[in-house]
């Protein structure tokens, strides 16, 4: 199988992605699950995923479909790149065991339906956040908690952004 092939064979839809779990649990991997828009990948990205990954043995990344996207008010040019190509890009990277696009607000849903063993989310959240209406709350901690999981938050990488990325893009 070519290398390309392997890459786009780590972007699963739902039904692909339950059955990964379903293996994998049954192999005693942990799973860990992670989400974001990942528009331009950079090292602060990289990164925090490879941290993330180190959680457990299975890192999935959920990422934002282009309408999902606009509705967070990142910009009328968001998302610079659009789903499929952060998909593949974000499948290349060799620690990511699968991708999934996600249409809604929130991926709680998809929380919801794999279950992760840990949850992680960038240094913006707080993990001892219990209201959901609070911006730094996490989606899906409460879930995670009550079936035994773990909810971690990595901090970023102090000027590492894809909004300052753009913002510098624009100025020269």
């Amino acid at each position: 199988m070519s290398k390309l092939r392997k890459i786009k064979n780590k972007i699963v839809d739902i039904k692909q992605l339950k059955q990964l779990i379903s293996e994998w649990k049954k192999e005693n991997q942990k799973i860990v699950f992670t989400n974001g828009c990942f528009d331009i990948l950079h090292r602060g990205h990289v990164e925090y995923l490879a941290q993330a990954a180190d959680f457990g043995t299975q890192l999935v990344v959920a990422i934002n479909s282009d309408s999902s996207i606009k509705k967070l008010n990142k910009g009328k040019n968001r998302p610079l790149q659009d789903e499929n190509s952060r998909a593949l890009i974000m499948a290349s990277l060799s620690f990511v065991a699968a991708v999934i696009i996600f249409e809604e607000d929130t991926p709680l849903n998809l929380i919801k339906a794999i279950m992760p063993d840990i949850l992680i989310k960038g240094g913006d959240y707080d993990n001892s956040i219990s209201d959901s209406t609070h911006k730094k709350y996490i989606v899906g901690s409460d879930i995670v908690k009550q079936n035994g999981g773990k909810v971690e938050v990595i901090q970023f990488i102090e000027g590492y952004s894809t909004s300052k990325i753009e913002e510098k893009i624009r100025k020269d």
